[in-house]
């Protein structure tokens, strides 16, 4: 590999249903290798459909959000799965990447991945939730966050793309102190309902990190989706006229989601980028 050269691993979680984040990603890693001078050269992996998972042998790992329940299933793909997860954590904590001899491996878990991912780690509880929570809806920093790097350039609070049936609740105190986790963002603050606020993200490591939300949502290309017909009609059947409506307004604000993904994943990637350029140079 030369030093210019970055290699990506994307775990596909979506189990060969149709989805948006796929092309939203892929579009951020083409978008930032232009920006950067960087050549990021990818391999996808469909881990629940195939059961494929990618080595030890890639810079940077982004694991996918997707359909379908995070809660223990027995599937096959997933023992494998939380082995490699496993690894990655594994990896960094060894003495040569403290060192600064070994370069990091840096992971990004989104949405589902990092649902599950919390489970295995004991984070706190993964339950479903009372009712799906889809639109773009404001996440708060917590009070233990500081300043994270990931957001910078980002508002308080800041928007999101929202879509999911699950939720990560009630932390594990003193397994997020054993761990040495973060936790960085919580969902909208709902004075009227009497319901335990979700954990939005979370700085696992140094190298690894994760949110409940989509980073990755494109508001030109989720408006362009939700203003397809069909797609129009499902949301208004499901979620009524008004949250439709405001979905839209609220995709096409430069201050909103098309700021939120112009800034998480890019500067993951930078972080990422930085720190293994760095690790090369000094060997």
């Amino acid at each position: 590999m030369n030093h210019n050269s970055l290699r990506i691993a994307i775990l596909d979680m979506y189990d060969n249903v149709a989805n948006e984040g796929m092309r939203c990603i892929l579009n951020l890693i083409k978008n930032f290798e232009e920006e950067s001078h960087i050549s990021l050269q990818y391999d996808i992996y469909n881990v629940r459909a195939e059961m494929a998972l990618p080595d030890l042998s890639y810079d940077i790992y982004i694991s996918t959000g997707g359909p379908g329940s995070p809660l223990e299933s027995g599937e096959s793909w997933e023992a494998p799965y939380f082995t490699f997860i496993d690894s990655i954590f594994a990896y960094n904590r060894g003495e040569e990447v403290i060192a600064g001899i070994q370069k990091p491996k840096y992971m990004f878990l989104i949405c589902h991945s990092f649902q599950l991912v919390s489970r295995h780690l004991g984070i706190g509880m993964v339950s479903k939730r009372r009712s799906t929570s889809f639109g773009v809806f404001p996440v708060h920093r917590t009070a233990e966050a500081g300043s994270e790097p990931f957001f910078d350039g980002l508002p308080e609070p800041f928007y999101v793309v929202d879509s999911r049936d699950y939720q990560l609740v009630r932390p594990n105190k003193k397994r997020i102190k054993d761990l040495g986790v973060t936790i960085l963002r919580l969902e909208k603050e709902r004075p009227h309902v009497n319901l335990e606020r979700a954990i939005m993200a979370i700085r696992f490591s140094k190298e690894v990190f994760g949110t409940q939300f989509h980073p990755e949502a494109d508001g030109e290309g989720m408006l362009r989706y939700l203003q397809k017909e069909d797609k129009r009609h499902a949301v208004v059947k499901s979620h009524g006229l008004a949250k439709y409506n405001s979905m839209v307004e609220q995709l096409a604000d430069p201050d909103k989601i098309l700021l939120t993904e112009s800034v998480i994943l890019p500067n993951f990637l930078k972080t990422a980028s930085t720190a293994i350029f760095k690790t090369t140079s000094q060997n």
